[in-house]
């Protein structure tokens, strides 16, 4: 996601993880693979620590929590049904917590309602094996990865791809009568899309009203493509929204584009960037989809618990409060590849004249 106001949409999905960091004090934590991907863009498993947290862990059902810690937070990205209880049920059932909390990414305006909730918390103090043990749930839009201020991701729906107009319309209309059958995409409406796709457009769809009520906007859709003619659609004539952009101040136009015929990665948006190529060549970071590690091996003798741990992601770059990190971390994303090389010579060269290291390099190669 492109935004025209940029430092508003950063700010606010940095602000929207206040709600776990205060929860997070004194407590074990287990994040799946979107939450914790969004978290590595708006500061990192240091944020968590930083608030008191004991540890942080996968959220699988083959972690659990020592008998010296009371309290869990479970960070979640999907609605809490089906796959999602099951795995916080094994953690709980084979911990020893008196103190559970789960936060769900999902708001709770959706189909399941907040009667799900308050379900989920009796549940919890079942498997924690007490009533009387506390136990919350909660909602927070933890949706947008700000990769840089003018761009930010949503690793949830990196799933959600456009409808292809031979193996998926063949599939919608496998089910329906000849007479009924679709001529093409662009006579496919939500309701006959499958429920499973339906149930993602709609938590997109929610989570996209609560960005925009965050920043204070009312928007104004747009769409190229079958799918994003949809989605526009639900976003559009979403109930929800109708008292934000009464009371919204500012206006935005939000542009969904079916990117079918786009083979370049999520940041390519804008053509010859550096930080494309380092992605498109390097191993993804386990578990994410948008960032690489790079292997420090033969740099650094770091270890924890015996293991190396000589691993560095490009993304924390954008992390700490260094200015000149963070220019460097925006010339590789919005330059040109030969001068995002050049920039990035320029600050090894500078960094090993402060630190009085011997450089040598090429300028022929890049």
């Amino acid at each position: 996601m492109a935004s025209g106001a940029g430092p508003s949409l950063a700010a606010f999905s940095q602000k929207v993880w206040e709600p776990v960091l205060a929860k997070s004090r004194r407590a074990v934590v287990f994040m799946d693979e979107a939450c914790a991907e969004v978290l590595h863009w708006c500061g990192g498993v240091e944020l968590l620590l930083a608030a008191g947290a004991l540890n942080v862990k996968e959220f699988s059902s083959f972690e659990s929590g020592s008998s010296s810690q009371p309290k869990a937070v479970f960070v979640v990205s999907s609605p809490l049904r089906g796959r999602c209880v099951d795995v916080i049920r094994d953690v709980v059932s084979q911990s020893s917590f008196q103190y559970c909390v789960v936060v769900t990414a999902v708001s709770p305006g959706e189909a399941e309602g907040r009667a799900v909730y308050e379900q989920l918390e009796e549940k919890l103090c079942h498997w924690m094996g007490n009533m009387g043990y506390t136990s919350e749930v909660l909602w927070a839009p933890l949706l947008l990865a700000p990769v840089s201020p003018c761009l930010l991701l949503a690793p949830a729906f990196h799933s959600l791809f456009p409808l292809l107009q031979g193996q998926d319309l063949q599939a919608l209309n496998r089910s329906r009568p000849d007479k009924k059958r679709f001529p093409g995409l662009g006579d496919v409406d939500f309701p006959s899309l499958p429920p499973e796709l339906q149930n993602h457009i709609k938590n997109l769809v929610s989570g996209l009203n609560h960005i925009m009520e965050g920043i204070g906007v009312r928007e104004e859709c747009f769409s190229v493509g079958h799918l994003s003619r949809i989605i526009a659609g639900e976003v559009a004539n979403y109930p929800q929204a109708k008292n934000r952009r009464k009371t919204a101040q500012s206006k935005a136009s939000l542009v969904f584009i079916d990117r079918t015929l786009d083979v370049t990665g999520a940041i390519g948006h804008h053509g010859d960037s550096l930080v494309e190529k380092i992605l498109s060549v390097l191993p993804s970071l386990p578990g994410q989809k948008n960032d690489v590690m790079i292997n420090m091996d033969e740099l650094t003798d770091l270890r924890i618990d015996g293991e190396n741990e000589g691993i560095i992601a490009p993304g924390c770059l954008s992390q700490p409060n260094d200015s000149a990190a963070k220019s460097l971390w925006e010339s590789m994303l919005t330059m040109k590849q030969k001068e995002a090389v050049m920039e990035v010579r320029r600050h090894l060269v500078d960094a090993a004249s402060r630190e009085k290291l011997p450089i040598k390099m090429s300028m022929g190669n890049y």
